[in-house]
This record gives structure tokens, C-alpha cells and sequence, in this order.
């Protein structure tokens, strides 16, 4: 009781001593620390449903943290290894959508325009803008849907096949409208062919030379390139396995290809670190100006749980414990691969799996996000405020038509 006393009338006598002072601001909430066991199950996962290897790469204000499983070359049999190169798919995406709106800063495109203004009589609807190709809202049909209906011997039949913009895009409007403009988010690779078509226009130069100068050099992704139409990735690098739609079919190593049917849709090559440079990056304002970067971060739902969303070039997954990360997912022929950071750009996670065709394996690589974003799972109590929701085991959002 006496002690209790006591420390009553100190606190008394600080109050009257700071009266004058400015309230205290609570300092806010720590974000949890990663679970790197739960980002170590979940790699172990992919692996369980038919990826020969995954790895993942966590960075946060304590540092980096990485984490292996399985190998990268199942001839050799090397391990998995974070400072290797793969492709990416359809991060890229991200990487052409920073690029258009930069040409938007710089007033060489307007995002309400239709994109006919500046590529005369390509679409056949002038009400179909820039800003609706960015958003999945354009109505064009994604030609990847029948390039890819089996899913091995349509690989084979591109994967040394050098494509014009044109003809990707002549392949679409082959197939009906997916949707009026701007009435639904629709998916397809179709729209960021055309963000090529645009940024090459603009510039008057190729979409590699625009990655390289206006977001490989400044940020210095020393293992991040745009080699279309080569077939190799140099260095060290992760070889992809493709799975056939046929159970017990052997798989295919798909490595090697031009990847020439997605172009800025999905054929950059990067690694882990760089892809935590780039997100972080683009998080924290360095590569657009705040009106770009408000623009590229409002989204609107893709799914009836109402957990993932898309931008501009941009995805957005709300997570169980509240946390909003801001990314990309990425597809293509023996690669999956999640690319995230938190809107402070404070944190941010890049996770690869050497194989495709097998949602199962996207789905377990997903689980990195909750693991690293959230950390270990909170037991239910009555006197905590931190309780994580509950959410539905969602499956992969499909970046490429997937059989199995």
C-alpha cells in the first residue's frame, strides 16, 4: 500500500512539474517480427506440391533474412540459392507500369486518352484509355488463353518464337472482347503489350533502354535486365521446370526462351535483392512523383473476399493482422514468383518457386506473405487487441492460363 502511495504522488509531482508540456504521442505499434519458420513451411510447401526448389528474401528494419529449400538445378543438383537470377513474369508488369507513368509526369502521355491518340486505329474502340490497359479494364482479350490451352506443346511452340508488339496484339482482337471498357477488372497480358507499344512510341526508344535508364541504373539492379529476345539468362541463375497437364508426365525445363509472347507483359530477369530494391523504392517515392504513386496505389477489388485488389500495374493484399502490402505476382513457364512491400516501403518480401503449371505449389509460395508481413499467429484472448482475422485460403491469382 505504501509503495503504491508513493508512486501516486511521484506521478502527481511530474504531472505538476510537465503541466506545461505537450501531451505524449503513443508511439506507434511495432510491426511484428517475420516468421521465418512459418516463411520456411511455406517454401516447404511449394516444394510439397511439385517445385523442385524455393527461397524467399525478407528486409526490415532488423536487417535481411533469407531462407532455401530444395534446389536450383535438379541435373547438377545445386541448391537453391537467393543470389541466383530467374524470371520474374509478370512483375514485370510493375516495372512497365513505372515507366508509362513517368512518361505521364513528363506530359509525353495522358492516363484518361485513348490509347488510340497515340497509336492511330490500333484498338478498335477509341474509348479504350491508357489508364484502363494499366488497371486490367480494357475488355481485351488475353491471347495467352488459347497460345496456352495445352500447356507444354504450347510452350514449345513459342518458346524460340520472336513476336512483333503487332502480332500479340492482332492475337487478342482475333478473340471477343472480354468486357465493355472500364466496366470490370478483367486479366490479360494483352493490355501490357500495348504499355509497350506506348512507351516505345513516346520515347522513340526501346523498352529495354527506358528499364535501364529510367529504373535499372538509378536504383542499381546489378541482376536485373530486359534481354528479349535472347534465350539465356547469364550468370547464376535458377533453372525453371515446366509441368506437363498430364499426371506423372516428367517435367519440362523451360529455362531457356525468348519469352518473346509476354515482352513487357513478363520477360525481365531479376533476383531477390533486387526485387526488395525495387519495391522498397517505389514504396518510398523514388522512382515516381507522390500524384503518380497515389494514382498507381488506388485500387479496386478483385475478389469476393475482399483481400486483393489492383492498382495501376500494382496488386494490393490485405493481410490477417491488417497489413496492407503493395506488389506483384508473376507467371511464366517454370517460375512463380510475389514481390511485396508495405506502403512505408519498410518491409518487403521477394519469394520464387522453380516450377509452374501447379496452382497448388503458387498457392503454398503465397503463404510467405502471411509468414513474413505478420509474423507468428496470434491465440485468440480476450484481453488482446491483436487477434488476427481469420481470412479464406484463397488460391494464386493466375498471371498465365495454368492447367493443373
Amino acid at each position: 500500500m505504501s509503495a503504491t502511495l508513493i508512486a501516486a504522488l511521484a506521478g502527481g509531482l511530474a504531472f505538476a512539474t510537465a503541466a506545461s508540456a505537450a501531451p505524449a504521442v503513443p508511439a506507434p505499434l511495432a510491426a511484428p517480427a517475420p516468421d521465418m519458420d512459418g516463411v520456411t513451411a511455406a517454401l516447404n510447401a511449394a516444394m510439397a506440391n511439385g517445385a523442385p526448389g524455393a527461397m524467399a528474401r525478407f528486409t526490415g528494419p532488423d536487417g535481411v533474412r533469407t531462407r532455401t529449400a530444395g534446389v536450383r538445378d535438379r541435373v547438377s543438383g545445386e541448391a537453391m540459392d537467393t543470389r541466383a537470377r530467374f524470371r520474374i513474369g509478370s512483375v514485370s508488369k510493375t516495372f512497365s507500369s513505372v515507366v508509362l507513368l513517368q512518361l505521364v509526369d513528363e506530359g509525353r502521355l495522358e492516363l484518361d486518352a485513348p490509347v488510340n491518340r497515340y497509336l492511330p486505329g490500333l484498338l478498335p474502340d477509341d474509348r479504350i484509355t491508357v489508364r484502363h490497359l494499366l488497371t486490367h479494364r480494357s475488355g481485351l482479350a488475353d491471347y495467352t488463353e488459347a497460345m496456352f490451352a495445352k500447356t507444354v506443346p504450347g510452350f514449345e511452340a513459342v518458346r524460340n518464337r520472336v513476336f512483333t508488339y503487332q502480332e500479340l496484339v492482332d492475337l487478342s482482337l482475333t478473340e471477343p472482347r472480354t468486357t465493355e471498357h472500364g466496366v470490370a477488372y478483367k486479366y490479360s497480358n494483352a493490355n501490357f503489350v500495348v504499355v509497350g507499344m506506348l512507351i516505345e512510341k513516346a520515347t522513340g526508344t526501346s523498352v529495354a533502354k527506358q528499364y535501364e535508364q529510367r529504373i535499372i541504373k538509378p536504383l542499381k539492379l546489378r541482376h536485373t535486365s530486359y534481354v528479349h529476345p535472347e534465350t539465356r539468362i547469364k550468370g547464376a541463375h535458377v533453372r525453371g521446370y515446366l509441368h506437363p497437364d498430364e499426371e506423372g508426365a516428367p517435367l519440362v525445363d523451360s529455362t531457356e526462351q525468348t519469352v518473346s509472347w509476354a515482352q513487357t507483359a513478363g520477360a525481365v530477369i531479376s533476383d531477390p535483392a533486387d526485387l526488395n530494391t525495387f519495391t522498397t523504392a517505389l514504396m518510398r517515392g523514388k522512382l515516381l512523383s507522390p500524384r503518380m504513386l497515389d494514382a498507381m496505389t488506388t485500387v479496386t477489388p478483385t475478389d469476393t473476399a475482399q483481400t486483393r485488389f489492383y492498382g495501376l500495374g500494382l496488386r494490393r493484399y490485405d493481410l490477417s493482422c491488417g497489413t496492407r502490402v503493395y506488389g506483384h505476382t508473376g507467371t511464366v513457364q517454370g517460375f512463380y514468383t510475389y514481390a511485396f512491400a508495405t506502403r512505408d516501403g519498410r518491409r518487403a518480401l521477394s519469394a520464387m518457386a522453380n516450377t509452374s503449371n501447379r496452382g497448388a505449389a503458387n498457392t503454398a509460395l503465397g503463404g510467405t506473405l502471411e509468414a513474413a508481413f505478420c509474423g507468428k499467429k496470434t491465440a485468440p484472448a480476450a484481453s488482446s487487441t491483436k487477434v488476427q482475422r481469420a481470412l479464406p485460403t484463397l488460391p494464386a491469382e493466375a498471371d498465365l492460363p495454368e492447367r493443373r
